[in-house]
């Protein structure tokens, strides 16, 4: 059985399977955070968006807007001579994915439509790309704008199952420019159902529409899906604020943070072959933040977010651990 997430040093991460990582973060009872970041933009010179976010208490890292034919990384070395990703994994000593975004050619927008390279699109060429980059996980998603529809997600899903060799996590966090609703439990069971690893919905405050009670009725479908399967088979829920809202004052980012995490006591539905089950129906069991601040996210945020979901202990000993351990 592998640690949790919480215990994990820089070689625990790097010697982890897809499984074991997901297990570690299953273990670590809604405390792991995910810090997305453009890497070809640069908050602050002689370093990475990558590391930043990893110093200021990201556990998993996600590069957003990358295009994998052309990985462009700002704040690595001039002289590097290997994969830029690897090189910025070593650096961070922390598992990293990237958002490969399913558009739908033919949705109803809502808004004019954003046009993205292909290195940014999903595809088995893409998906073979992030394999051959070491991604640890990608994420089947849309940027404003996109045309990114949860029915071209259903899709990415299978297809990502047969081309990508780590993580499958899928969601949308905003309507990406579609004129459809951006989660609901209909949505949740046909991506449960598909085989998603880890199944993205909005956290509560950051989309119109999608409220405490809403995350709520996900998770209590997914904990009754979870039971008796193995780590394979069971599906994580994220939390994710991708609505420019991690540049919020701290008392929202913990607001938001507090009512993902929030966990109550309550029976699921009933299950055909098992009954009726009582569990206690924990929240997100880990949460996104975005990187609407240049292609970053504000460091006092992570920290803020990290210090009110684990506390301090957990939060100093994480940020204190080196990468060489």
């Amino acid at each position: 059985m592998p640690k949790r997430l919480l215990n994990m040093s820089a070689s625990d991460f790097a010697a982890t399977s897809p499984m074991d990582l997901k297990q570690a973060i299953l273990a670590s009872e809604g405390r792991t955070i995910m810090a997305e970041n453009v890497p070809s933009s640069q908050f602050l010179g002689g370093v990475t968006n990558a590391e930043i976010e990893r110093a200021a208490g990201a556990d998993l890292l996600l590069f957003n807007a990358l295009d994998v034919f052309d990985p462009v990384i700002a704040g690595i070395p001039d002289d590097l001579n290997e994969n830029p990703v690897t090189w910025v994994k070593r650096a961070c000593g922390r598992p990293i994915g990237v958002n490969l975004e399913p558009v739908d050619n033919e949705a109803e927008m809502s808004e004019s439509r954003t046009e993205i390279p292909m290195g940014r699109r999903v595809s088995p060429k893409t998906l073979e790309k992030a394999n051959e980059l070491g991604f640890d996980f990608i994420c089947l998603t849309g940027n404003p704008g996109t045309g990114v529809s949860n029915d071209a997600i259903a899709h990415s899903i299978k297809l990502s199952k047969e081309h990508f060799n780590g993580l499958v996590i899928a969601g949308k966090m905003h309507g990406a420019g579609v004129a459809e609703p951006v989660m609901t439990l209909e949505i949740a069971r046909k991506f449960v159902d598909l085989g998603v690893d880890i199944l993205l919905v909005p956290a509560p405050y950051t989309v119109p529409c999608f409220q405490e009670a809403d995350l709520r009725a996900i998770v209590d479908f997914v904990r009754s899906h979870n039971v008796g399967k193995s780590i394979e088979e069971k599906v994580l829920v994220m939390a994710a604020n991708g609505t420019s809202q991690d540049s919020c004052d701290s008392e929202t980012i913990k607001k938001i943070g507090l009512a993902a995490k929030a966990a109550r006591d309550r029976p699921v539905h009933p299950h055909p072959a098992r009954g009726h089950l009582p569990v206690h129906a924990a929240g997100a069991d880990l949460q996104h933040i975005g990187d609407s601040m240049n292609g970053i996210c504000l460091p006092q945020n992570i920290f803020t977010l990290g210090q009110a979901l684990r506390g301090y202990r957990h939060q100093i000993v994480m940020l204190s651990r080196s990468v060489i351990r």
